[in-house]
């Protein structure tokens, strides 16, 4: 990935307005950046999330807090807890994400 025309920025995540998107139970609370053609996120899902989709797009995710339940379409799952990343890219491994406890993430995508 080569990183072009972004100016230093510091971005204060608490002064983000989140948007809300219902999944098939709970919801997720998104804070968004957007640098040119990459999105950076700030998300929490509620305790009892569960994604109404799955999901082709490309990430690059790391767990802040909480607990995250990444399901692939090919039946693999995995747990991440606060440390632990996820890569993917775009239309390789389709995914879905769930958790019971909540969870806080940062993506960039």
């Amino acid at each position: 990935m080569k990183l072009t025309n972004i100016p230093f920025t510091v971005t204060d995540w608490s002064a983000i307005e989140p948007t809300e998107h219902k999944g098939l139970e709970g919801a997720s609370y998104w804070r968004t950046q957007h640098f040119h053609d990459m999105r950076v996120r700030l998300v929490e899902y509620t305790p009892g999330y569960i994604a109404d989709h799955w999901c082709n797009k490309g990430h690059i995710l790391f767990v802040l807090e909480g607990v995250l339940e990444t399901e692939l379409m090919d039946g693999r799952s995995f747990t991440l807890t606060p440390g632990m990343s996820y890569q993917v890219a775009d239309d390789t491994s389709p995914h879905r994400s769930a958790t019971q406890v909540g969870a806080k993430l940062f993506i960039v995508d």
